[in-house]
């Protein structure tokens, strides 16, 4: 595998850590500052609208695990896609009829090289299913 390629699953890797564990920061090293994002029919503009979108939705649950597998990565010079996808478990205790939602589907991303790594500067989330309690979601 090239250290580009490598390095931009390493990129998608870092994401769900940074929301697993709620470190939301780490994001910064994820999007490019003037990055976009379509997260679940939500426009989100610039890389603090992404944080934003993403922070409310996940600090809500007690506990989220999400697993992303599938990689496809094309680099063209300073540029490159990346696509691959994933589930969300997201759990919410003491939740009538049931403390657990699962959501899967996919991320499509494009990114640019910085001179501090690969950067996404688009990002479509897009959910293909899901399993479980809706109430468990944020009201």
């Amino acid at each position: 595998m090239s250290p580009d390629k490598e390095a931009i699953i390493d990129l998608a890797i870092a994401y769900t850590w940074a929301l697993d564990m709620r470190n939301f920061d780490e994001l910064d090293k994820v999007f490019a500052s003037d990055a976009n994002g379509m997260l679940h029919g939500v426009e989100c503009i610039g890389r603090d609208a992404i944080k934003a979108r993403i922070s409310k939705a996940v600090a809500w649950f007690d506990v989220t695990q999400h697993l992303i597998s599938n990689h496809q990565v094309t680099v063209t010079g300073d540029t490159a896609t990346h696509r691959c996808q994933m589930q969300g478990m997201h759990t919410k205790f003491g939740t009538d009829g049931g403390d657990n939602y699962w959501i899967a589907g996919y991320y499509d991303d494009t990114l640019v090289r910085t001179p501090e790594g690969w950067r996404i500067t688009f990002r479509l989330m897009q959910g293909t299913w899901h399993h479980g309690n809706p109430t468990v979601l944020p009201r």
